[in-house]
């Protein structure tokens, strides 16, 4: 039988996530595949830089946990097919979250994934849930 935890559990892991980033976190959309780990180098172009709310996830409920607030950026700064995102802490350096970008489908949901510069995109979905049910 596997390990599994309760939903409580479960929630309490998502919430320490924001906590752990903190307020003020930074997300930047990139070209090209995702590096294999948040603690490898960055890779691709930055398409965008958002600073995302200071409260920027819900409180985890059912075992998951989504993006509140509005996820947008009037202007992006480069020309690109968005294909990986990563969030950061404050810093802008310090990756803790990297995953896919697509338009319904991918970690991070996006209305347009051929960005152009200056032009505005808004993030649509964006879900974290944790394993070990």
């Amino acid at each position: 039988m596997a390990i599994q935890f309760s939903v409580a559990v479960r929630n309490a892991r998502l919430d320490s996530i924001e906590s752990t980033i903190n307020t003020s976190a930074v997300l930047k959309i990139r070209t090209g595949g995702a590096p294999a780990t948040c603690a490898s180098a960055d890779s691709g172009t930055v398409l965008s830089t958002l600073s995302l709310p200071s409260d920027w996830l819900a409180a985890a409920s059912s075992g998951s946990k989504v993006l509140a607030g509005s996820w947008t950026d009037a202007t992006a700064d480069s020309t690109g097919t968005a294909q990986h995102f990563r969030v950061y802490a404050s810093d802008g350096t310090t990756c803790h979250i990297q995953g896919t970008v697509a338009i319904g489908s991918g970690d991070l949901q996006v209305d347009n994934t051929s960005f152009a510069t200056g032009q505005s995109f808004t993030i649509t979905a964006f879900t974290l849930t944790d394993g070990n049910a």
